[in-house]
């Protein structure tokens, strides 16, 4: 647990694995999503854009090793890193045949500086000789597999047009950890399709599911998606900063304090986003979260029997 937070930080746990700054550079190495190529469905997740959710900002110009010799610079610079992970993040990153990964997984590992390695995919993208490929990056390098869940509850997957249920993210968790494959959850708080109990029965699944990080994501509605349209009708009502501040606190209380914090909250960058505004201040609202637990004098897994 981090002594300068009520909650166990991955960046923490990351200086004291590498003994300095470590950030994460995002890359796009032109995947895409079964989701969107027709496989499923051409529309994708209602929440994401045209190029990938939460991918704004990446270099798509550059080849994979550029990208991350030009965010190696820029993260230096910006936040006084030293050393860097190769963050894997615009859609579907096992989306293809495990030979087409090797090469672009060791491409990011011989860029000077690079400790490790984080996959961002979706539970139905991840077949046996894909994980067996995994767990061989797993005990050469630093590396995390990040799977999209965004809720344990059928009824909001396909809300979220997911095309996939909970029963195929559990079995994609269980078969990489019997790899011994890190594992982090993504989860959104904040559907209109659930109630408070049924968002914060999240953590106990998360706790059973024996998951090494999450990372919580509010509802957030980017330009150019099926939620924009719902939203635009008024048929999407997100919350306000102050009820998810409360929310990812209660949230916070009820999770396995070994599990990682990643993030806790998320948002589409200045350019694209259309609501709530009020997530383009990230460090105002972690700092609300921080003083919120402050002043309930409690911490993650205090809430635990």
């Amino acid at each position: 647990m981090s002594q300068r937070k009520r909650y166990n930080t991955f960046s923490e746990e990351l200086k004291r694995l590498f003994g300095c700054k470590v950030q994460r550079i995002s890359v796009d190495a032109g995947f895409t999503c079964p989701n969107r190529d027709g496989t499923l469905g051409s529309e994708g997740c209602i929440f994401c854009g045209g190029l990938g959710s939460g991918s704004h900002g990446i270099r798509r110009d550059l080849s994979v090793t550029a990208q991350l010799e030009d965010g190696r610079e820029v993260m230096a610079r910006k936040y006084r890193a030293e050393k860097f992970i190769a963050y894997f993040q615009a859609y579907s990153n096992t989306y293809a045949p495990v030979d087409h990964l090797r090469l672009l997984f060791e491409q990011a590992l011989s860029v000077p500086d690079i400790v490790g390695i984080i996959v961002a995919t979706r539970p139905d993208c991840l077949p046996d000789e894909i994980l067996e490929y995994l767990a061989e990056l797993h005990t050469t390098t630093y590396f995390w597999l990040e799977i999209g869940l965004q809720s344990i509850h059928d009824a909001s997957l396909i809300y979220l047009n997911r095309r996939h249920d909970y029963a195929c993210f559990q079995d994609s968790v269980r078969r990489a950890k019997a790899r011994g494959v890190r594992v982090c959850a993504h989860l959104i708080l904040g559907l209109p399709s659930e109630t408070r109990a049924e968002m914060l029965a999240m953590a106990n699944e998360l706790n059973r599911l024996g998951v090494d990080g999450v990372k919580l994501h509010l509802l957030h509605v980017m330009k150019g998606t099926r939620l924009a349209e719902l939203y635009g009708r008024g048929e999407v009502e997100l919350l306000d900063r102050d009820a998810y501040a409360g929310l990812v606190c209660d949230f916070l209380e009820l999770l396995d304090p070994a599990i990682l914090i990643h993030r806790l909250t998320g948002d589409g960058g200045h350019t694209n986003l259309v609501a709530p505004l009020w997530s383009l201040k990230k460090f105002e609202l972690l700092n609300l979260i921080d003083a919120e637990l402050e002043r309930r004098g409690t911490r993650q897994g205090s809430g635990l029997s």
